[in-house]
Protein backbone atom coordinates (compact mmCIF):
# COMPACT_ATOMS: atom_id res chain seq x y z
CA UNK A 1 0.00 0.00 0.00
CA UNK A 2 1.31 3.29 -1.00
CA UNK A 3 2.26 5.90 1.22
CA UNK A 4 -0.73 9.33 1.78
CA UNK A 5 0.90 12.21 1.18
CA UNK A 6 -0.35 15.93 1.26
CA UNK A 7 0.67 18.59 -1.39
CA UNK A 8 0.13 21.43 -0.39
CA UNK A 9 0.46 24.57 -2.83
CA UNK A 10 0.66 28.46 -2.61
CA UNK A 11 -0.72 29.71 -5.86
CA UNK A 12 0.54 29.33 -9.53
CA UNK A 13 3.66 31.03 -11.28
CA UNK A 14 6.85 31.48 -8.98
CA UNK A 15 6.74 34.93 -8.16
CA UNK A 16 3.47 35.04 -6.36
CA UNK A 17 2.40 31.14 -6.04
CA UNK A 18 3.80 27.89 -5.84
CA UNK A 19 6.95 27.40 -8.25
CA UNK A 20 5.42 25.19 -11.20
CA UNK A 21 8.45 22.57 -12.22
CA UNK A 22 8.87 22.36 -8.32
CA UNK A 23 5.19 20.80 -7.64
CA UNK A 24 4.96 18.54 -10.96
CA UNK A 25 8.90 17.01 -9.56
CA UNK A 26 6.92 16.05 -6.59
CA UNK A 27 3.99 15.35 -7.50
CA UNK A 28 5.82 12.92 -10.20
CA UNK A 29 8.42 11.59 -7.96
CA UNK A 30 5.31 11.00 -5.14
CA UNK A 31 3.46 9.11 -8.35
CA UNK A 32 6.38 6.59 -9.30
CA UNK A 33 6.64 6.22 -5.35
CA UNK A 34 3.04 4.92 -5.80
CA UNK A 35 1.90 7.29 -3.07
CA UNK A 36 -1.70 8.14 -2.82
CA UNK A 37 -1.71 11.89 -3.04
CA UNK A 38 -4.05 14.57 -1.76
CA UNK A 39 -3.46 18.53 -2.46
CA UNK A 40 -4.10 21.42 -0.45
CA UNK A 41 -3.82 25.79 -0.48
CA UNK A 42 -5.53 28.01 2.31
CA UNK A 43 -8.65 29.66 0.60
CA UNK A 44 -7.36 33.33 1.58
CA UNK A 45 -5.98 35.97 -0.87
CA UNK A 46 -2.78 36.14 -2.46
CA UNK A 47 -0.22 38.79 -0.98
CA UNK A 48 -0.43 39.94 -4.07
CA UNK A 49 -0.65 38.90 -8.09
CA UNK A 50 3.08 39.15 -10.20
CA UNK A 51 2.79 39.96 -14.29
CA UNK A 52 5.13 36.78 -14.67
CA UNK A 53 6.23 38.32 -18.23
CA UNK A 54 7.45 41.99 -16.96
CA UNK A 55 7.55 40.97 -13.71
CA UNK A 56 5.88 43.00 -11.46
CA UNK A 57 2.87 43.30 -9.22
CA UNK A 58 -0.51 44.55 -11.00
CA UNK A 59 -4.02 45.57 -9.65
CA UNK A 60 -5.41 41.90 -9.52
CA UNK A 61 -6.91 40.14 -6.72
CA UNK A 62 -6.23 36.20 -6.92
CA UNK A 63 -7.14 33.48 -4.80
CA UNK A 64 -4.71 30.84 -3.18
CA UNK A 65 -6.98 27.82 -3.72
CA UNK A 66 -8.44 28.90 -7.13
CA UNK A 67 -4.70 29.68 -8.04
CA UNK A 68 -3.48 26.50 -6.76
CA UNK A 69 -6.28 24.67 -8.70
CA UNK A 70 -4.66 24.95 -11.92
CA UNK A 71 -1.67 23.06 -10.78
CA UNK A 72 -3.90 20.36 -9.18
CA UNK A 73 -5.96 20.01 -12.42
CA UNK A 74 -8.92 20.92 -10.14
CA UNK A 75 -8.58 18.34 -8.04
CA UNK A 76 -7.97 19.75 -4.58
CA UNK A 77 -9.33 20.52 -1.45
CA UNK A 78 -9.09 24.04 0.80
CA UNK A 79 -6.09 23.24 3.82
CA UNK A 80 -8.81 23.46 7.06
CA UNK A 81 -10.73 20.12 5.34
CA UNK A 82 -7.00 18.39 5.90
CA UNK A 83 -7.03 15.52 8.49
CA UNK A 84 -3.47 14.39 9.82
CA UNK A 85 -5.02 11.01 10.87
CA UNK A 86 -5.80 10.25 7.32
CA UNK A 87 -1.96 11.17 6.07
CA UNK A 88 1.04 9.87 7.06
CA UNK A 89 3.18 12.82 5.61
CA UNK A 90 2.94 16.07 3.83
CA UNK A 91 5.26 18.17 1.26
CA UNK A 92 5.80 22.04 0.92
CA UNK A 93 6.83 22.83 -2.56
CA UNK A 94 8.84 26.64 -3.32
CA UNK A 95 8.03 29.19 -5.35
CA UNK A 96 7.51 33.07 -3.43
CA UNK A 97 3.91 32.07 -2.55
CA UNK A 98 5.57 30.12 -0.06
CA UNK A 99 7.13 32.74 1.28
CA UNK A 100 4.24 35.19 0.55
CA UNK A 101 0.85 33.42 0.82
CA UNK A 102 1.86 31.01 3.49
CA UNK A 103 4.23 33.05 5.42
CA UNK A 104 4.96 36.78 5.14
CA UNK A 105 8.75 35.88 4.77
CA UNK A 106 9.52 38.13 1.43
CA UNK A 107 8.30 41.15 2.90
CA UNK A 108 9.17 40.57 7.20
CA UNK A 109 11.98 38.09 7.01
CA UNK A 110 12.64 36.27 10.27
CA UNK A 111 9.86 38.44 12.08
CA UNK A 112 7.49 36.91 9.61
CA UNK A 113 4.09 35.49 10.77
CA UNK A 114 3.34 31.78 9.42
CA UNK A 115 -0.74 31.62 8.01
CA UNK A 116 -2.34 29.95 11.10
CA UNK A 117 -3.86 26.98 9.11
CA UNK A 118 -0.46 26.15 7.81
CA UNK A 119 1.23 26.92 11.45
CA UNK A 120 -1.29 24.48 12.99
CA UNK A 121 -1.19 21.51 9.95
CA UNK A 122 2.90 21.58 10.74
CA UNK A 123 2.33 21.01 14.29
CA UNK A 124 0.01 18.69 13.90
CA UNK A 125 2.15 16.67 11.25
CA UNK A 126 5.08 17.21 14.12
CA UNK A 127 2.95 16.23 16.72
CA UNK A 128 2.31 12.75 15.19
CA UNK A 129 5.59 12.29 14.35
CA UNK A 130 4.80 11.86 10.34
CA UNK A 131 7.56 13.55 8.72
CA UNK A 132 7.47 16.86 6.55
CA UNK A 133 8.99 17.65 3.36
CA UNK A 134 10.19 21.28 2.12
CA UNK A 135 12.03 22.49 -1.15
CA UNK A 136 13.38 26.22 -2.07
CA UNK A 137 12.32 28.70 0.70
CA UNK A 138 9.45 26.73 2.46
CA UNK A 139 12.05 25.62 4.71
CA UNK A 140 11.78 29.05 6.63
CA UNK A 141 8.20 27.57 7.48
CA UNK A 142 9.69 24.87 9.42
CA UNK A 143 12.29 27.22 10.84
CA UNK A 144 9.43 29.95 12.09
CA UNK A 145 6.90 27.04 13.89
CA UNK A 146 10.33 24.63 15.38
CA UNK A 147 12.62 26.36 17.06
CA UNK A 148 15.99 24.29 17.04
CA UNK A 149 15.06 22.55 13.60
CA UNK A 150 17.31 21.36 10.86
CA UNK A 151 16.66 22.77 7.68
CA UNK A 152 18.82 23.33 4.24
CA UNK A 153 18.04 26.10 1.70
CA UNK A 154 21.51 24.95 -0.25
CA UNK A 155 24.94 26.22 0.54
CA UNK A 156 26.60 29.43 1.63
CA UNK A 157 29.57 29.19 0.04
CA UNK A 158 28.91 28.93 -3.71
CA UNK A 159 27.96 31.54 -6.43
CA UNK A 160 25.17 29.12 -7.67
CA UNK A 161 23.18 29.99 -4.79
CA UNK A 162 23.16 33.37 -4.42
CA UNK A 163 20.16 34.26 -1.90
CA UNK A 164 21.42 31.04 0.52
CA UNK A 165 23.55 33.17 3.01
CA UNK A 166 21.47 35.29 4.03
CA UNK A 167 18.44 33.35 4.37
CA UNK A 168 20.93 31.12 6.48
CA UNK A 169 22.11 33.47 8.32
CA UNK A 170 18.54 34.33 9.18
CA UNK A 171 17.65 31.14 10.00
CA UNK A 172 20.40 30.81 12.16
CA UNK A 173 18.85 33.61 14.04
CA UNK A 174 15.75 31.97 14.53
CA UNK A 175 17.70 29.62 16.82
CA UNK A 176 17.56 26.53 13.93
CA UNK A 177 20.43 25.22 12.04
CA UNK A 178 21.04 25.74 8.68
CA UNK A 179 23.32 23.06 7.03
CA UNK A 180 24.59 22.86 3.37
CA UNK A 181 23.62 21.00 1.10
CA UNK A 182 24.05 20.64 -2.49
CA UNK A 183 21.14 20.78 -5.32
CA UNK A 184 21.43 17.25 -5.70
CA UNK A 185 20.94 16.50 -1.77
CA UNK A 186 18.74 16.67 0.42
CA UNK A 187 19.18 17.02 4.59
CA UNK A 188 17.28 14.98 7.08
CA UNK A 189 16.73 16.31 10.73
CA UNK A 190 16.04 12.42 12.23
CA UNK A 191 14.93 14.29 15.37
CA UNK A 192 11.65 16.35 14.12
CA UNK A 193 11.31 14.09 10.71
CA UNK A 194 12.11 17.17 8.68
CA UNK A 195 13.33 16.91 5.02
CA UNK A 196 14.77 19.71 3.17
CA UNK A 197 16.24 20.27 -0.01
CA UNK A 198 17.25 24.01 -2.07
CA UNK A 199 15.62 23.23 -5.51
CA UNK A 200 15.64 26.30 -7.06
CA UNK A 201 17.35 28.70 -4.39
CA UNK A 202 20.32 27.37 -6.61
CA UNK A 203 20.68 28.47 -10.10
CA UNK A 204 21.03 25.05 -11.46
CA UNK A 205 19.57 22.99 -14.52
CA UNK A 206 16.07 21.65 -14.34
CA UNK A 207 16.96 17.88 -14.21
CA UNK A 208 19.29 18.76 -10.63
CA UNK A 209 16.60 20.44 -9.01
CA UNK A 210 14.23 17.53 -10.03
CA UNK A 211 16.87 15.05 -9.32
CA UNK A 212 17.16 17.03 -5.60
CA UNK A 213 13.48 17.07 -4.95
CA UNK A 214 13.22 13.76 -5.69
CA UNK A 215 15.88 12.85 -2.93
CA UNK A 216 13.58 15.12 -0.48
CA UNK A 217 10.27 12.20 -1.32
CA UNK A 218 11.83 9.37 -0.80
CA UNK A 219 13.46 10.68 2.26
CA UNK A 220 10.13 11.93 3.22
CA UNK A 221 8.61 8.47 2.44
CA UNK A 222 10.85 6.67 4.17
CA UNK A 223 9.91 8.48 7.28
CA UNK A 224 6.52 7.40 6.54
Amino acid sequence: MGKRVAVVLAGCGVFDGSEIHEASAVLVHLSRQKATVKIFAPNTDQMHVVDHLKGSPTEEKRNVLVESARLARGDIQDLSELSVKDLDAIIFPGGFGAAKNLCSWAVQGKDCSVNEQVKTVLQAFHAEKKPIGLCCISPVLAAKVFPGCEVTVGHDKDDRYPDVPDTAEAISQLGCKHVCKHVNEAHVDEKNKIVTTCAFMCKAPLHEIFDGIGVMVQEVLKLA
